[in-house]
């Protein structure tokens, strides 16, 4: 091969490699900062990969198609488990899970390819793209894929950085998002290090506001932005391990209602907790006298049972029904009704119901609860209560809030099988504590059942895929933490005015 053919093979190959390959193996290699391996500068690294790759990118295109590559990287290793829940439980046939798998995660990796074409879519280059358009694109694309056909956030960057990571202190103020723009900053000033000549001053600055910005994250973790409001509150959060696949059969529910019946009955707490539809049957048709004997026992004892179950209301044409949870006992009767519900597994988007004929999941056509729902009191406080994966959407969960002492969520992850989505809802629920300062108590079916306090970390949990009782004391919490007050506002601020700078036309001669 000549020079002159050698170069464009060199180029291509280089093209392949930054362009495709390398993004590609960091978005996978992200997953690492995530629970269970925690390991939170890896995302920061693989952040700084896609930027340098961005940089290198010789057209809008190309930085799309490598975020693209990212994205499908990251999702594929670290939301495969749909692949569990519409196989083996929806009993979609394998061929057609491992499609719609893969065209799911295709979907979520266009988010970080738009953020790609739009930090390249800016007349300027060099540090003012790498330091403020890419970071600033990258998570308004995170935030825009948290609520776009009712929002999917799993796995914003900011996430992996809870609670350990120095720049989880700017959740209280700033929120997951804001951590997400606190790291995919940090990545990008560690890309600008690695591109710069060794031994220079720039390299030197560059250094330093790296520490400063992880310095500063670890200062506000030590700030107190709540203060405790009244004592411990016992609560017993239930876990009955009930295989999904086995929960609606004949003998196994009948037991399944025994065992929580008296489960709830031993235990000595103010307030037990049952997981979301815990109970396999619709509030109204459990066994006679079912939930009389629970009221009263909790009347008499002086406690509350939350129970997760399904109500439903005959409107005269048609059932509706609800992802609930029912309180009873002490404090009387109440409701909270899930408000966000999960596509194709608790309603079925228009344009859908064909995939009614392939996807075999029971219940897909909830009611939404109302959109404002006063928190739940029980055992001489309150909590803001969220269902399933309600609790990955922060700037919902504060609507409870600064009312609510604790915070609680009932969930179901049976449904995703051994795999890393328990443990990486838990890791958002550690995130929801550290952004209201405020204890988070979550009751599973199958795990991850744990308390968690105010600074994110968890101080008991019960191992996954067995049946047992946590014995947690969350401390309520008063106060409004920044994020409470102002929500998501300032991240996306601060990343709007980053796009603005970076938009800048530079005057001549300057």
């Amino acid at each position: 091969m000549t020079a002159a053919g050698a170069a464009p093979a060199r180029s291509a190959a280089a093209l392949l490699a930054w362009g495709i390959a390398l993004p590609a193996a960091a978005g996978a290699a992200a997953v690492l900062g995530f629970a269970p391996f925690h390991a939170w500068p890896v995302p920061l690294a693989s952040l700084a990969v896609l930027f340098i790759a961005w940089s290198r990118s010789g057209s809008p295109l190309q930085a799309a198609i490598s975020g693209f590559a990212f994205g499908l990287g990251l999702n594929l290793a670290g939301v495969s488990w749909v692949y569990v829940s519409l196989h083996e439980f929806g009993h979609m046939p394998a061929a057609l899970a491992a499609v719609a798998t893969f065209l799911f995660c295709a979907y979520l990796a266009l988010f970080p390819a738009a953020a790609g074409w739009l930090s390249h879519r800016f007349p300027v280059a060099g540090s003012r793209r790498l330091l403020a358009a890419m970071p600033a694109a990258f998570v308004l694309l995170e935030w825009v894929r948290g609520w776009l056909f009712t929002g999917f956030p799993w796995l914003a960057i900011g996430y992996s950085q809870a609670p350990a990571s120095p720049l989880a202190g700017f959740a209280p103020v700033l929120g997951a998002y804001g951590v997400s723009l606190a790291a995919a900053f940090a990545a990008a000033l560690l890309a600008a290090f690695a591109a710069g000549p060794p031994w220079s001053r720039r390299r030197a600055a560059l250094a330093g506001v790296i520490v400063a910005l992880l310095g500063a994250g670890a200062a506000l973790k030590l700030v107190a932005w709540t203060s405790p409001a009244g004592p411990a509150v016992p609560v017993a959060l239930l876990q009955g391990n009930v295989p999904q696949h086995l929960k609606w059969r004949e003998e196994v529910r009948n037991r399944t209602l025994r065992d929580y019946h008296a489960r709830a009955v031993r235990s000595p707490a103010r307030v037990v907790v049952l997981p979301e539809t815990a109970l396999p049957a619709f509030l109204d048709q459990l066994p006679p006298g079912y939930l009389e004997s629970l009221r009263e026992h909790a009347q008499a004892a002086g406690k509350d049972v939350l129970i997760g179950s399904v109500e439903r209301r005959f409107t005269g044409e048609r059932f509706d029904y609800w992802n609930s949870v029912v309180r009873v006992g002490a404090g009387g009767d109440q409701s909270y009704r899930k408000r966000h519900l999960v596509p194709f597994g608790e309603f079925i988007p228009p344009g859908f119901g064909w995939i009614l004929a392939v996807l075999k999941i029971p219940l897909t056509d909830f009611a939404r609860g109302d959109a404002v729902q006063p928190p739940m009191a029980a055992g001489g406080t309150s909590f803001a209560v969220a269902i399933c994966y309600e609790d990955i959407f922060g700037e919902e969960v504060i609507a409870a809030l600064p009312q609510a002492g604790v915070l609680l969520n009932v969930s179901n992850d049976a449904w995703f099988g051994e795999s890393l989505a328990a443990d990486q809802h838990l890791q958002f629920s550690q995130m929801r504590a550290l952004e209201t300062g405020r204890w988070m108590v979550r009751a599973t079916n199958t795990g991850v059942t744990a308390a968690i306090d105010e600074k994110g970390r968890v101080v008991a949990r019960l191992p996954q895929f067995t049946a047992g009782e946590l014995m947690a004391n969350p401390v309520p919490h008063a106060g409004a933490t920044p994020f409470v007050r102002w929500g998501n506002l300032a991240a996306l601020a601060l990343a709007g005015a980053a796009l603005a700078w970076a938009g800048l036309r530079r005057r001549p001669g300057r």
